[in-house]
């Protein structure tokens, strides 16, 4: 037989709970039991991981202190890494006997809340150990308590062996609810993988790297889109851009569609483009949205717009024509 031993507590030399379980591993190490004890403070970094180490096991013990409140984090911690990455159906055929000392008030409470959180996993729990303890050395000194927690590992080598049956709790119920709003339907295999990832310190940091850095990218993408729709034409007037040596005019080009008219300054290979009033301009136009997405599209030049009655101009023509030199979208 294989029972694994769960401490939730913070391994102090004053705690109770250690003494308690002392004497049951000496008792059921005498029925030939195989004892594995796991202090979940020592792997606090890979709680996530310790549903795992079920596999073997016939019975569980969970053991915590309360030293001010509740059954603590660590407990706590490793309750939730069964209910997300623990194997339900070996939680379905595992006895867990909870054990909670007190070194102040709420033992009962603690002691109820490891069977119901074991009952709602869908696990099998065994009656418990609980007490309040204010002196330790007299409490380890009572041979009296010493009798009740050696029966009380008897009890669970018994529960054990014999596979002991006992009446359904509405805790059933409330499992068979919560477990049908569970949005992963994950294999066990699966779930204690995703259990190591979990524990995986470096892999967990760089899974948060890789979601800040698309993050970003996605930010920056739907900032350029937002950009484009303000500012439309200007990225594709960038990459068409062809510098012609000693040129030098400014353009503004009225859009129908466009609360501000698209102003063109170029300065030999310098381009400027923005939505706004220019000064001292060469050429005004003006047009629609379509005509001036065929243009940037290559189905249109700004001479043949301008031939066609699709663009009015007035200025220097001589400048106008040259439009289709400095932008060449074909």
């Amino acid at each position: 037989m294989n029972i694994n031993v769960y401490y939730g507590g913070r391994g102090l030399l004053d705690d109770p709970t250690l003494y308690v379980l002392k004497k049951m591993e000496e008792v059921l190490s005498e029925l030939r039991v195989n004892v594995t004890r796991y202090n979940i403070y020592e792997h606090k970094n890979e709680i996530a991981t310790l549903p795992s180490t079920f596999k073997e096991a016939d019975g569980i013990i969970l053991a915590t202190t309360i030293e001010w409140f509740g059954i603590g984090g660590y407990m706590q911690q490793f309750l939730d890494s069964c209910w997300l990455y623990g194997d339900k159906e070996k939680i379905a055929s595992t006895y867990m006997q909870p054990i909670v000392m007190s070194t102040t008030y709420g033992e009962r409470e603690g002691e109820l809340t490891l069977m119901n959180a074991w009952e709602i996993l869908g696990g099998l729990p065994c009656s418990g150990l609980c007490g309040y303890v204010e002196d330790l050395v007299e409490f380890e000194m009572n041979q009296d308590f010493g009798l009740i927690i050696e029966k009380k590992a008897e009890n669970l080598y018994r529960t054990i062996s014999q596979r002991m049956k006992s009446l359904p709790t509405s805790n059933y119920a409330v499992k068979q609810n919560v477990l049908r709003t569970q949005q992963l339907n994950l294999t066990p295999e699966e779930s204690e993988q995703l259990s190591e990832y979990v524990s995986d310190d470096s892999y967990v940091k760089k899974q948060r790297e890789d979601i800040e850095e698309l993050t970003m990218m996605f930010k920056d993408m739907m900032g350029q889109a937002k950009r484009d729709q303000e500012t439309p034409f200007i990225h594709e007037l960038e990459i068409h851009f062809v510098p012609q040596a000693g040129f030098s005019a400014t353009y503004s080009i009225i859009i129908e569609e466009c609360p501000k008219p698209l102003t063109i300054e170029i300065q030999g290979e310098q381009l400027n483009l923005n939505y706004g009033q220019g000064e001292n301009i060469d050429v005004y136009a003006k047009t629609n949205m379509s005509v001036m997405q065929s243009i940037v599209d290559g189905h249109m030049t700004f001479q043949r717009a301008f031939m066609t009655g699709a663009m009015s101009a007035k200025g220097n023509f001589k400048t106008l024509r040259t439009l289709d030199q400095v932008f060449r979208f074909d």
